[in-house]
């Protein structure tokens, strides 16, 4: 924009008007845009040969001719424009240099000449709404026109609208009054608002020199609203376009809230998507959030099947003891059940021998109470023996069950004190009947031998184990754990330090129940005889009659079962009661496995023929 701002010249000498001249008003007063024009000589130049800073004449009154006509004014209006000649005159040389590049925005002479300020005489509605007309004085008679320059009429330019007002010059330096419709001494004509500027290009050109002053507004008349244009005032209504476009409408706009709505929504998406897939990728490598809980079942009902482990178990355990005895010589650990009310305890002959005559037994039980023992009667042949306790109250025996009902594959618990892991429990199954199996034999001299008709199981039996019982599957004794046969090769009684390798052998509850009786009842234990000596040194099959007895008597006792049967030295005895044997050990196996007074039906070779016998068993003090 360039109002109130000079202008450049044109290219040639002549002056030019920028806009057309403001009509008069009712007032008699011209205020708006008017023309600007260098003073030239003759030849189209400056009077004084340069270019510069120029004077500004506005355009005339109402009561004068439209137009840049001259027009009569009075003596002191005159001589006001006599003075601003020549002090136009006197400033021959220009503020600057001229410009050859026609630097912006005012062009040439260039941004230093000093532009004329722009009056504000009153506040301007939005859009230049004319403000109330002030009442309307008499116009003054219009000013003669003085020797200053006179704005040619010349064809109307449309431009900008100068505001009304006093401007800089050498007139206003001397103090004296400067514009249109000036005059020396007096004050400006009210009646015409300030500012206005001609409504149309048609009004305008109703001004030009020669236009009838009929084309004025009259009082009361509609007031053209760019007549107070304030180019320099804030819209109120509408927002300023720098770059020059209209106001968007409502639907570029609707569209442009719709695209920022999607926007939106595929950035949320996207986050939502990258977020869920953190999380899930931490789920899976972690298992969750917080803390790691694992799964695991609810709490059941304590009680289990009587038949199952467990119910063996439980109500076997309160019955089994754990046997530490301690002698002059030795030591040991063992295992026993309660036999009866009374105290008596059923245990193993080799748990119980290091205490010797002076030694120290202390029953351990199930619930943690302690008691000293004594010892009641033993056998080294059967290996079992008797202790017993005092002063213990509620003690619980444990049923015996019957061992010739066993079957090979039935189910068995093993309960014991392995390397004095007291209460462990152990299970399995009958592996084998009758197994003939002899153990100890550590003294050289045959007496602490035993022969055990025993049953083989597979459930673990280790050392501490001996004395133990053995279970079936309604918690009643069928068996009393007493060797096992160990990875070396060997078989003894588990007192030794060798590990279970699932062969166990116990000694069955029958015989054990026979030799308790007689320990307890006597404090020994007979042994069923058949009165001969056998050659244990005989390799062949079968069990051979030695040739002489071992104290250097007659191998078969005078009068004595196998005498009255007909059994001679030098006979081999094949077989039992039908039962095979294979050797000397195996038919004493087989002898104790009845009670004495119990008859045998057996086969023997004699001189290459077989004959059988029947004999009735004769009995033995054990030891």
């Amino acid at each position: 924009m360039n109002e109130g701002k000079p202008t450049q010249d044109p290219p040639t000498g002549t002056g030019y008007t920028e806009s057309a001249p403001e009509p008069a008003t009712a007032g008699g007063r011209a205020e708006g845009d008017y023309a600007l024009e260098r003073p030239t000589g003759a030849d189209g130049r400056s009077v004084d040969g340069t270019d510069g800073d120029f004077l500004l004449e506005g355009p005339s009154g109402a009561d004068g001719p439209a137009g840049g006509e001259p027009v009569a004014a009075a003596a002191p209006a005159q001589a006001a424009s006599e003075v601003v000649s020549e002090a136009s005159a006197e400033r021959s040389v220009p503020l600057h240099d001229p410009d050859p590049y026609n630097t912006p925005p005012y062009g040439e002479p260039g941004p230093w000449a000093p532009a004329p300020p722009v009056q504000h005489p009153a506040a301007t509605p939005a859009h230049g709404t004319p403000l109330p007309v002030p009442p309307a004085h008499e116009s003054l008679p219009p000013a003669a026109p003085g020797p200053g320059p006179v704005v040619p009429a010349g064809p109307v330019v449309s431009g900008p609208v100068v505001p009304a007002g006093p401007l800089p010059g050498p007139a206003a330096s001397a103090g004296q009054p400067f514009g249109p419709d000036a005059s020396v001494g007096q004050p400006p004509v009210p009646g015409t608002p300030a500012g206005a500027a001609p409504a149309s290009p048609a009004a305008a050109a109703s001004t030009a020199p020669g236009a009838s002053p009929s084309t004025e507004h009259a009082p009361g008349a509609p007031t053209d609203p760019w007549r107070r244009y304030d180019p320099w005032a804030v819209a109120r209504s509408a927002p300023l376009q720098h770059n020059g476009a209209g106001a968007e409408n409502e639907q570029r706009r609707r569209r442009r809230r719709r695209g920022g709505v999607v926007g939106a929504a595929l950035a949320l998406a996207l986050v939502s998507g990258l977020v869920g897939g953190a999380v899930g990728v931490y789920l899976e490598r972690n298992g969750g959030v917080g803390g790691i809980e694992l799964p695991q079942a609810g709490k059941e009902p304590a009680g289990r099947a009587p038949d199952s482990v467990a119910g063996i178990a439980a109500r076997a355990l309160p019955s089994v003891v754990t046997l530490h005895v301690s002698g002059s010589e030795s030591a040991g650990t063992g295992t026993g059940f309660v036999l009866d009310t009374r105290g008596h305890i059923l245990t193993n002959n080799h748990v119980v021998e290091p205490a010797g005559g002076d030694g120290v037994i202390t029953v351990v039980f199930n619930g943690g109470q302690t008691a000293d023992a004594e010892v009641v009667g033993r056998d080294a042949g059967y290996d079992l023996a008797v202790v017993k306790v005092t002063g213990v109250k509620g003690l619980r025996p444990l049923p015996l069950g019957n061992s010739d009902n066993v079957r090979v594959g039935d189910p068995v618990v093993a309960i014991g004190a392995p390397f004095d892991l007291e209460g462990t429990v152990t299970s399995g199954i009958i592996s084998a009947r009758e197994r003939p199996i002899t153990a100890g034999g550590e003294k050289g001299d045959g007496s602490d031998v035993s022969y055990v008709d025993a049953l083989q199981t597979d459930a673990p039996i280790n050392p501490g184990n001996s004395g133990g019982p053995l279970l079936d599957s309604r918690a009643r004794v069928i068996g009393i754990n007493s060797a096992i046969r160990s990875a070396d090769g060997g078989s003894d009684s588990d007192g030794g330090q060798a590990g279970s390798i699932g062969l166990g052998f116990a000694i069955p509850i029958n015989q054990g129940k026979r030799v308790a009786e007689e320990l307890i009842d006597t404090g020994r234990a007979t042994h069923p005889v058949i009165g001969i000596t056998l050659d244990l040194d005989y390799s062949g099959d079968g069990a051979r009659v030695d040739d002489r007895g071992s104290n250097g008597g007659p191998a078969v006792s005078t009068g004595g079962p196998g005498d009255r049967a007909g059994i001679e030295p030098g006979d081999v005895i094949t077989s039992v009661d039908g039962q095979r044997v294979h050797s000397g050990e195996e038919l004493i196996v087989k002898t104790r496995a009845h009670r004495p007074g119990d008859r045998l039906e057996l086969t023997l070779e004699r001189g290459g023929r077989q004959r059988k016998v029947s004999l009735t068993l004769g009995s033995s003090g054990g030891g």
